[in-house]
């Protein structure tokens, strides 16, 4: 075809599932263009999942210091924020530049081209004023821009999104944090812990409002003690902005802040991908795809945009899938009845396969036990704050929840018990060693 450049795989944005796509492919011996508008590696490395959680564990630091004067002696906490921050730029970005990820890409093969990548047509992708077409077809992995709500003076403020509150030089006096998701969480914790004045304000009736009633209910009493004003089920109505800066207005009241934070989830613009010209709907919220990532022919669709969970784990797994779809070679559909995540605040929830609301939603006849993380010795000797929350049905969990110091190591237990069907019985009559978080285990399943 005149003026249209082939290539046997055209893949759609780098994050870490494409990233890792294009470079399986390549190694498999295909020809691929990747295309690329922003950083090779997408969100993650750069300004989410490994910045955030090296501003995290800065945080968890201090709250343990300050445990000092009740578990262990006396201490003297200063905190700095320039520190974290100046290892985020030095250590876990490099500048915010994608030199290393890039020529590892082009190291395999890959054919980067930089730009933004618009479905033109069945197989054909459109990057600035060049067409590029997949002999086998193209791989979609768009990722997701933050989703901005259309609230009466915001647009044209200079408001935060994530990327600017990992890129800050320094904590603020204070900050408005709209939006209580695990993002707006996070980070309130994290900058409340280095002196900032924090206020967040979110729609629904508690925090995290998808996990387990507990989960939220849990960080509230947290964050109370910590000093974080939280507003739940009330919607900012008014954002004003001046030199002094910003006044946020809402259901029965107002907060003003130096800054503020907006992190009221993220979305992907399929209408600019240009979706219709292969038949799916600009307007849906995601993409629809089958066991194997397929969209259609010779189309296929991983990561944010499918609507499975926005996490690496999950777009890591999924390339994996349609891999091994396009090369032909055989492996198990995608499986998500055992999807893992964790919200990174202190105490730290793990969260795997579904949650009590979700599975009586479905006509389920689940049962559950909560069980006080101090259940376990190490919970006492800790003085933890937490829980444990088991879903059963039937003869096997499938679902739980676990806020404790390193919930989302203790869920992986659970993850393979949810994964790997483990019947109950066998699970009751495990070993478990004495004394550890994950013994609270042993406990809630006898409740069970």
């Amino acid at each position: 075809m005149a003026g249209v450049e082939e290539a046997d795989v055209v893949v759609v944005g780098l994050g870490p599932g494409g990233e890792n796509a294009a470079g399986l492919l390549a190694e498999a011996g295909l020809d691929v263009v990747a295309v690329e508008a922003g950083l090779v590696g997408g969100e993650c490395p750069y300004y989410g999942c490994v910045p955030t959680k090296m501003l995290v564990r800065a945080a968890e630091t201090l709250g343990e210091a300050r445990r000092v004067d009740r578990l262990a002696g006396r201490a003297r906490v200063e905190p700095d924020y320039r520190v974290p921050a100046t290892r985020v730029r030095d250590e876990a970005t490099d500048g915010w530049h994608d030199k290393a990820a890039a020529d590892r890409l082009t190291g395999k093969g890959v054919r980067l081209v930089r730009g933004y990548g618009t479905l033109t047509g069945p197989r054909e992708v459109a990057v600035g004023g060049r067409v590029f077409r997949g002999r086998r077809g193209v791989l979609l992995n768009p990722g997701t821009e933050p989703a901005v709500p259309p609230i009466d003076g915001l647009a044209g403020t200079p408001f935060w999104t994530n990327r600017d509150a990992v890129k800050a030089h320094e904590a603020p006096r204070s900050l408005v944090v709209l939006g209580g998701g695990a993002i707006g969480v996070e980070l309130a914790q994290v900058y409340a812990r280095f002196g900032t004045e924090v206020t967040l304000v979110e729609g629904a009736e508690r925090l995290i409002a998808t996990h387990e009633p507990e989960a939220g209910e849990l960080l509230g009493r947290v964050f109370a003690a910590e000093g974080i004003t939280v507003h739940t089920g009330t919607r900012a109505s008014r954002v004003e902005h001046s030199s002094e800066g910003f006044g946020l207005e809402f259901g029965g009241g107002s907060v003003s802040g130096e800054r503020l934070l907006v992190a009221t989830g993220r979305r992907t613009d399929l209408e600019r991908l240009g979706v219709a010209s292969v038949g799916l709907d600009p307007r849906a919220r995601s993409i629809p795809v089958d066991g194997r990532m397929r969209a259609g022919d010779g189309l296929w669709a991983i990561g944010d945009v499918v609507g499975e969970g926005a996490f690496t784990h999950v777009s890591m797994y999924q390339s994996a899938v349609a891999v091994r779809d396009i090369l032909g070679q055989d492996g198990p559909e995608a499986d998500y009845h055992a999807l893992p995540h964790v919200t990174f605040t202190d105490p730290e929830i793990g969260v795997v396969g579904v949650t009590e609301a979700q599975a009586r939603a479905h006509g389920r006849p689940v049962r559950t036990t909560l069980t006080p993380i101090t259940e376990s010795t190490r919970g006492w000797i800790h003085e933890a704050e937490g829980f444990l929350k088991l879903v059963a049905d039937g003869d096997h969990l499938v679902g739980a929840t676990v806020a404790a110091p390193y919930g989302g190591e203790i869920m992986g237990f659970l993850a393979l018990a949810v994964q790997a069907r483990v019947p109950l019985g066998t699970l009751r009559h495990m070993m478990y060693a004495y004394p550890t978080f994950y013994r609270v285990i042993e406990t809630g399943l006898q409740d069970l």
